[in-house]
């Protein structure tokens, strides 16, 4: 995959370009199928790209919003990213956008993947634009070292939206989306900052098994559209 970096002296410049980029892919979904779809990670890297995209003018009733992955843990919890969510993204004008969380009350995020996988289907693909994360480890969306599905969640020939995971390294229980939901949206980004994830990215875009730093299921997956990477110190 053709891999674009953009750097920023600051977090705040990061979060204003990447906000933009974005609400330009939003908008010409809107344009040309009357509605676009928007996944986004969770963690604290978000939080200021959330804020700067809520404060975006356009026509955010046309909009969904859902999680590339989640924590299964209910929306009370501070570990939730729905909850991350609907805190810093769907404020002031994006407050018109519609949600679709990934967590299921009551059910195990296993015995929830059928259900998940259904609401999810009935959203228009591929999605407009897909935002991931990364960790230390090399993970993005919950593909973690080690998780009991990695196989799974990372096949690019799968047929399956969502995959419930666990990992040592993931805390809670959690559910994600699969590899090829990713792949194919216009717009795929990797939101990253600090000199940390910069070291790790590189390290994960050297030889070694995917594996070891699952991120390099995204890195070297073949794509038409290049993957758009943003840093930040």
């Amino acid at each position: 995959m053709t891999i674009r970096e953009h750097h920023y002296e600051t977090r705040p410049a990061l979060a204003e370009a990447l906000a933009t980029g974005v609400a330009a892919v939003l908008c010409g979904g809107i344009a040309t199928r009357g509605q676009a779809v928007l996944a986004v990670s969770g963690g604290s890297t978000p939080k200021l790209f959330f804020q700067t995209l809520a404060k975006t003018d356009l026509d955010w009733s046309r909009v969904t919003v859902c999680l590339v992955d989640e924590r299964w843990v209910p929306e009370t919890s501070e570990r939730s990213n729905t909850r991350l969510i609907r805190e810093n993204l769907l404020t002031g004008r994006a407050a018109d956008a519609r949600l679709e969380p990934l967590f299921e009350d009551g059910p195990s995020a296993r015995e929830a993947e059928d259900e998940v996988s259904r609401r999810l289907s009935a959203l228009p693909r591929p999605f407009d634009a897909v935002i991931l994360g990364m960790g230390n480890d090399g993970h993005t969306a919950s593909f973690f070292p080690g998780a009991d599905r990695l196989a799974e969640a990372i096949d690019p020939h799968a047929g399956h939206r969502v995959v419930a995971i666990e990992a040592p390294g993931a805390g809670e229980p959690r559910i994600t989306l699969a590899l090829p939901f990713l792949l194919e949206a216009r717009f795929l980004a990797l939101h990253i900052e600090g000199q940390e994830k910069r070291d790790t990215l590189a390290e994960a875009l050297g030889d070694g098994p995917v594996e070891e730093m699952p991120v390099r299921s995204v890195l070297r997956a073949a794509r038409p559209e290049p993957l758009q990477v943003f840093w930040a110190p």
